[in-house]
């Protein structure tokens, strides 16, 4: 016979089982609902007439189609080969240009307008020209990633990447890859090709091109193209479908800075003058706490560096957030103790550069080259914004190897989220050892509709 202790420690067990399930239904009853219409169950039923063809027939809930629009939009991006460019918008575009003078000012507003018109309405071709630097790109980018934001699928693509790519796999007993790839291009619902007229030009690799445009051409579909230089530069087949006037409009980008051989080094005057610390405003464009004390550090240590330069100071953060006017400010107050600093939009140098390298060239590349490598101060802006050949990248690697090893100041202004990338640039520009790198969190200074509606409040 069971002794009663026995007994009554089964019955514990099992009132401990109901007990569990009866405290987790009520834990499922008390839960908190975060969708009233689905309960969180993620479809619904709507009520209908039982003759109703919908009748009893589950649809996905509306809070369950945004997460389905937020991966649809993550698979996009990472589809479009787009990079560090997804962050190029209409919203960080500035709809006048960048450098440039009065006249092609207006050309730049012209072309903004009409991108913003293709993004909402994918058709014909877009063809940008200019130097480096002049916007072509972010331009392209910006309607890239507007398209991507309205659920189309592009496709971005620098010219000489992809043919390498091609290169790369074409076998001709085995080209399945080469041909997948080749249809994609083919076919992509928006097309957008950096840098056309960069490659280096052989027989295939003009064919292989011409092959891509002809398509596209014939199909009309929608293909955004940035050159890098004059359309003279252009293949004639390829040109003559640029410019037919039928599905293509082009608009040229000329800074003012293009026609000085860039006066490397040097900052222009109006600069200069415009962009010293006591027209800083450390307050930020109506900016929270949190934003401000992030501003005022970067003021605090950019004004540190300026009395007595030493390792690298790099400021990175959202456009408009005044890394550039406080990295000039520092070249300002090194300019007033006798230093003679070197500045330089890095896409500009990498362009600079190249044609120094040309035998052509009139300037002597290696000494060029060394005086960027080895001036007292170097302050390169932009660092990121460059979408260069495997030679310039390069260029660019050398120049920061060199100067890291041997601690020269150096100031640095990026768009890049250095705590995201890992590369042998971004690793010396990270490295401690040698460098201070600030983020800037801040609201764009140069909006001002955002001062006019705080000063209404």
């Amino acid at each position: 016979m069971e002794e009663l202790s026995e007994i009554l420690k089964k019955l514990d067990t099992g009132n401990t089982s109901k007990d569990k399930q009866i405290s987790k239904i009520e834990e499922n009853i008390n839960k908190e609902v975060s969708c009233d219409n689905c309960s969180d169950k993620g479809w619904i039923t709507i009520d209908l007439p039982i003759d109703h063809p919908d009748f009893g027939k589950p649809f996905i809930c509306q809070c369950q189609q945004a997460k389905i629009n937020i991966e649809r939009t993550k698979r996009l991006i990472k589809y479009s080969n787009l990079g560090y460019l997804n962050k190029c918008t209409f919203n960080n575009t500035k709809p006048n240009g960048i450098n440039y003078t009065q006249e092609n000012s207006e050309n730049f507003t012209e072309a903004f307008k009409d991108s913003i018109k293709f993004s909402e309405n994918p058709k014909n071709w877009l063809v940008f020209t200019g130097s480096s630097g002049s916007g072509k790109t972010h331009l392209a980018a910006a309607i890239g990633n507007k398209c991507i934001e309205d659920g189309r699928i592009v496709f971005f693509s620098r010219v000489p990447d992809l043919l390498d790519h091609l290169r790369s796999t074409f076998y001709p007993n085995d080209n399945l890859e080469y041909s997948d790839i080749f249809e994609q291009i083919n076919t992509a619902e928006i097309l957008i090709l950096d840098e056309l007229g960069s490659h280096n030009t052989s027989p295939w690799a003009e064919e292989k091109l011409r092959q891509v445009i002809g398509h596209r051409f014939n199909a009309e579909l929608p293909t955004i193209f940035t050159i890098n230089g004059h359309l003279e530069n252009i293949d004639d087949q390829i040109l003559s479908r640029l410019q037919s006037n039928h599905i293509s409009k082009i608009y040229s980008f000329k800074t003012s800075r293009e026609d000085s051989k860039f006066n490397l080094g040097h900052i222009e005057p109006k600069l200069l003058h415009n962009m010293t610390f006591k027209k800083f405003n450390p307050k930020g464009n109506f900016a929270t706490k949190e934003q401000i004390y992030t501003i005022e550090s970067a003021y605090k240590a950019c004004k540190i560096f300026a009395e007595n330069p030493e390792g690298w100071l790099t400021l990175y953060g959202e456009t408009g957030v005044g890394k550039t006017h406080l990295a000039i400010s520092i070249a300002n107050r090194r300019i007033e103790l006798g230093d003679t600093p070197f500045f330089t939009f890095v896409p500009e140098l990498l362009d600079y550069l190249r044609q120094a390298f040309d035998p052509k060239s009139e300037i002597n590349y290696e000494d060029r080259f060394d005086s960027v490598k080895k001036t007292p101060l170097l302050i390169l802006d932009d660092l990121g914004k460059e979408r260069s050949s495997q030679w310039a990248v390069e260029k660019l690697y050398q120049i920061i190897v060199y100067r890291h090893n041997a601690q020269l100041p150096t100031v640095i202004t990026s768009m890049l989220e250095f705590e995201d990338i890992l590369d042998p640039i971004t690793s010396r520009v990270q490295d401690p050892a040698v460098s201070q790198i600030i983020k800037i969190r801040a609201p764009d200074y140069r909006n001002k509709s955002r001062s006019k509606t705080k000063n209404n409040l």
